[in-house]
Order: C-alpha cells, then structure tokens, then sequence
C-alpha cells in the first residue's frame, strides 16, 4: 500500500510541475502569481528529486549480494 501511495504522489507532484511549467511558460499570469507557481514548482520538484534518490537507494540494496554492491550494465534491447 505505502508504494502505491509513494508512486502516486510522486507521479501527482510531476503532473503539477508540468502544469506549472506550462503556465509559466505561456506567460499569462501575473508576477505575483508567477512568483508563487514557481515557489511551489520548487517545492515539488525537491519532493520528487527525494523519492528518486529513495527509489535508487532501494536498487542498491536489492543489488547487493555478500556486502558489495554489483551493478549490471542496462542492456537496451
């Protein structure tokens, strides 16, 4: 369940930043408004940097075998 929760607000704070980023670059708001669109552009995008870094913290761990970390080469099919 918290991985659904996880996975949603993460993907819920990128929806927003998108829409904020769209916003802000039609340029047809105020610049009190502009100000504070990307304050809260700030914020999720620290949010979503966080989950990112807990995401790779968990491959490390789910990689690693006998106390060492052993990363494989991403093969691109």
């Amino acid at each position: 369940m918290a991985r659904k929760k996880t996975s949603s607000l993460f993907e819920d704070s990128m929806q927003e930043l998108t829409e904020i980023v769209e916003q802000l670059e039609q340029g047809d708001i105020s610049l009190d408004a502009s100000l504070k669109s990307f304050e809260q552009g700030v914020k999720l995008t620290r949010m979503c940097q966080q989950a990112l870094q807990e995401a790779e913290q968990k491959v490390h761990i789910l990689l690693e075998k006998d106390g060492q970390q052993i990363l494989e080469p991403f093969a691109d099919e």
